[in-house]
């Protein structure tokens, strides 16, 4: 969804463990790479720890180090938690190793090593981390919330918070188990609830509404008579049911539950339950639908769910404007049409968004009213699951968006004011309402919401075989404020405190966690701004479980640079004049994420698209894209300035901005204008303005792809090059790489040079300068050749560095920019250049690479 917070990078600082003194055995030094970093940014106690495996004479280590640590203001506390570590680890029967001595901090020890700055004033370093990262040696598992502290010693103060929200998920997830049977189980709730079929035939329905006084079904089944409705009976947890004989109600038939509510008016209502809903023609209200189709008609899947990859490479679509014509497209269309080009591009992953059935087509599919059902103007549920097969069957995983941090305020077609009270799913008073997006917030503490919202989650990866979510507004949910008005600066009070909604967080520690009981190998997102810390950090140690976060701040890095505010200098059509980008900053925002939470990185993805904002391509070239993208015109320096800085931006946001990526369908071969649904004239009553619409038109609510097929446009370049990112990355896994290295960020000769994996990437921002014979660091040894280049003609450049594989530059055992080895290079300005290893070895590489931590 579109965010309405204000991004602030968190400090470097707040992204590395804290420093420590260690009693470190003989036997560790392999293990380096598993330790912590030395933190070198401001002076603080240094904590002492004590391997499990290396436990020293209690008598002489305690007594050593009060003696060396007589003057710091912490030591009692720290010599209690050695205590009991040393005790804890006695009661156990741990073998004690020979003492070592202790050792002050120590730099190399750590992954990943602090930001250092090399000789030329213009490189920074910094290492990932390794793929399955450890916490510090001897870290005694605490199972009480806070074993994330092992991680990122800014916890410690935040320690109560942790074991409280701990407690409270404890206690949750205990009486779950001792009254549900599990949270599997307890998440079973759509086989209980709504419409069910029994083995003789007969269907019951059943509907939570505590506040309601009277309820019947009505619907096709008996002419919509709601005087002669089947009534339903209440039991003492406010749950109606009612029981018809088999075949009363045929599949397809529309179905309402007409109830009195706590007012004492009637309503009708769409079943909360509903697993298909639809809008007839010429209708405005939506109709619930039985949906029990004969087994000759259920889709059977066929394929295997593909593998997990290494890391995600997402291609954000929405079935309904995927249509290369002005129309709403459909789910069978999509597989025939769109899945090939995303197989053919190189994604291995499709996030679908607007799944979810919801009333208003412009929201996006961000204001849900029917929360189990597919959306059903782009077809039938079991359309949605010959897309899902076909998608697996070439080997592309499908998440969807998953909406569970508000609901639509449409009281007629949704779940608001269901039994007739401003409360029931929702927080009764003013909490429940979100201002901004003018919606419903959950009310996350009770107990038939819990079991709502995890049903849902339990019933789209089960009925649809889905492969994960990403979840959105995860910031509105984790604070009462719902990060309005909010400038998060990396202070830890914004985070852990009063305004933090405990509540939503532990549910969403219930929903990773059940996600994972069903599909080890699922994926979640979470959509957050606010850089909260222990987000993608697993629920046994205390985090909420995410696998990933989204980058949120490098789409806003790229819209300041190219329109949006002044960063440094004057503008240049209303952004930074390309000689003003700061190298500097563009890298620390890149590479500024918390340390051991994963990130998918993204340049631009439907929130830079939508009406009001635009892409980076027409940012770049505006309305020359109209007229001169095409090859029969001599190129214009916008365009080329355009499709170079176009592709120099992908890729730097690829390779450096996180261990996934993201890309919304069409921006990847640079689609122009934007995307505006189709609406009406509205009057605003709040604002007292009238609101144009657009004639309903479709016209802005698809996707040309038919542009990226021609031959006479540049479109079909930039589609190239996207292909190449792809390429690079199952080649030489990139963006899973742990090493990463950083070893130039030159503003006067305009440089970004970094080692991503055994790969050297280089990018000349510069708008004039060429450079011959320019040096660069690097690891490995031996031969290098260009592995990709974005000014090869296949991908719209001027072929001045190319692909040629008898070329050959040779590292030499000559530092430069901090590095062991270097070798020299041409770099055309305003072009990315990539080199590798000609011959190269892993086991050497890792051996290499591991020595550098």
């Amino acid at each position: 969804m579109a965010s309405s917070f204000t991004t602030a990078a968190v400090p470097l600082k707040c992204l590395q463990p804290r420093p420590s003194t260690r009693v470190v055995a003989p036997s560790a030094v392999s293990l380096r790479a598993r330790t912590p970093p030395a933190f070198s940014v401001g002076k603080k106690p240094a904590r002492t720890c004590v391997r499990a495996s290396a436990v020293p004479e209690p008598e002489s280590s305690l007594g050593d180090l009060a003696a060396e640590a007589a003057e710091l203001a912490e030591l009692q506390r720290l010599q209690e938690e050695n205590e009991k570590l040393l005790a804890a680890v006695a009661a156990k029967q741990v073998e004690a190793e020979p003492q070592a001595e202790v050792q002050e901090e120590a730099p190399e020890q750590a992954p990943p090593p602090p930001v250092q700055e090399s000789t030329n004033g213009a490189s920074s370093t910094r290492m990932k981390r390794p793929p399955e990262p450890q916490g510090p040696e001897g870290w005694i598992p605490r199972n009480d919330g806070t074993d994330v502290v092992q991680y990122d010693w800014h916890l410690e103060n935040y320690e109560g918070h942790l074991r409280h929200r701990w407690g409270i998920y404890s206690s949750i997830k205990e009486h779950i188990d001792n009254v549900e049977g599990g949270i599997e189980n307890f998440a079973l709730g759509y086989e209980k609830m709504g419409f069910t079929k029994q083995e003789d035939g007969t269907i019951v329905y059943r509907e939570w509404a505590p506040g309601a006084q009277n309820a019947c079904l009505i619907g096709d089944f008996q002419d919509w008579d709601r005087m002669q409705g089947v009534p339903l009976s209440r039991n003492e947890f406010g749950v109606w049911s009612c029981t018809l004989p088999a075949g009363t109600i045929p599949h397809g038939s529309r179905v309402k539950i007409h109830l009195q509510g706590a007012d004492g008016e009637w309503i009708d209502k769409i079943p909360a339950w509903i697993k298909f809903a639809v809008q007839a023609p010429d209708e405005i209200p939506y109709h619930g639908i039985y949906y029990d189709p004969p087994a000759s008609e259920k889709y059977e899947f066929k394929h295997p769910k593909p593998k997990r990859p290494y890391a995600p490479r997402i291609y954000e679509g929405h079935v309904g404007m995927s249509s290369t014509e002005p129309k709403v497209n459909s789910y069978l269309e999509f597989a025939e049409d769109v899945l090939p080009r995303i197989k053919k591009l190189g994604y291995n992953t499709v996030q679908l968004m607007a799944i979810q059935e919801h009333a208003f087509y412009g929201s996006f599919g961000y204001h849900v009213t029917n929360f189990f059902a597919v959306s059903s103007r782009s077809g039938t549920p079991e359309e949605f699951k010959m897309l899902v097969d076909k998608a697996h069957e070439m080997g592309i995983r499908v998440i969807i968006d998953i909406v569970h941090s508000h609901a639509s305020s449409n009281a007629n077609d949704g779940i608001n004011m269901f039994d007739g009270t401003n409360g029931m799913y929702f927080h009764g008073s003013e909490k429940g309402y979100h201002r901004m997006w003018d919606s419903r917030c959950f009310d996350y503490g009770q107990w038939e919401v819990m079991r709502f919202l995890l049903s849902n989650v339990s019933w789209w990866l089960k009925e649809y075989n889905l492969d994960g979510f990403r979840f959105d507004g995860v910031t509105s949910m984790m604070y009462h404020h719902h990060g309005l008005g909010m400038s998060f600066t990396g202070n830890y009070d914004e985070y852990l405190g009063m305004a933090t909604d405990v509540d939503a967080c532990v549910y969403l520690m219930l929903a990773n966690d059940l996600a994972k009981k069903i599909d080890p190998e699922c994926i979640t997102i979470a959509e957050d701004v606010s850089g909260m810390p222990t987000l993608c950090r697993p629920v046994s140690e205390g985090g909420m479980g995410f696998d990933y976060r989204l980058a949120m701040a490098l789409p806003d890095l790229w819209q300041k640079l190219l329109g949006g505010e002044m960063l440094h200098g004057a503008t240049f059509s209303g952004g930074v004049s390309d000689e003003c980008w700061d190298m500097g900053n563009i890298t620390f925002t890149l590479h500024n994420r918390r340390y051991d939470e994963k990130t998918i990185a993204y340049a631009e993805s439907h929130d830079q698209s939508i009406v009001g904002s635009k892409t980076i391509a027409f940012w770049l070239m505006d309305q020359e894209m109209y007229w001169n993208m095409t090859k029969t015109v001599p190129f214009t320096p916008v365009i080329a300035r355009g499709l170079a800085l176009h592709k120099m931006i992908r890729m730097l946001t690829f390779a450096l901005g996180g261990d996934g990526y993201l890309n919304f369908m069409g921006n990847e071969f640079g689609h122009p204008e934007w995307i505006d649904f189709p609406r009406e004239d509205r009057f605003d009553g709040t604002q007292g303005i009238l609101i144009p619409g657009n004639g309903n038109s479709y016209d802005k609510c698809r996707r040309m792809f038919d542009l990226a097929d021609r031959d006479d446009l540049w479109y079909r370049e930039l589609g190239n090059f996207d292909r190449l990112m792809h390429e690079l990355d199952d080649e030489w896994m990139v963006l899973a790489n742990p090493f990463q290295y950083i070893s130039r960020k030159d503003n006067g000769d305009k440089m970004i040079v970094f080692e991503k994996g055994p790969l050297v990437f280089v990018f000349n921002f510069h708008t004039g300068d060429s450079y011959f014979d320019y040096r660069v660091g690097c690891l490995y040894p031996g031969e290098y050749v260009m592995v990709g280049s974005s000014d090869e003609a296949e991908y719209g450049g001027f072929s001045n560095a190319i692909k040629n594989p008898e070329q050959v530059f040779h590292a030499q055992d000559f530092e430069h920019d901090g590095r062991p080895r270097s070798f020299q290079i041409y770099a055309p300005c305003r072009t990315v250049t990539v080199y590798g290893p000609k011959n190269f070895d892993k086991d050497v590489w890792a051996s290499m690479a591991w020595s550098c931590y």
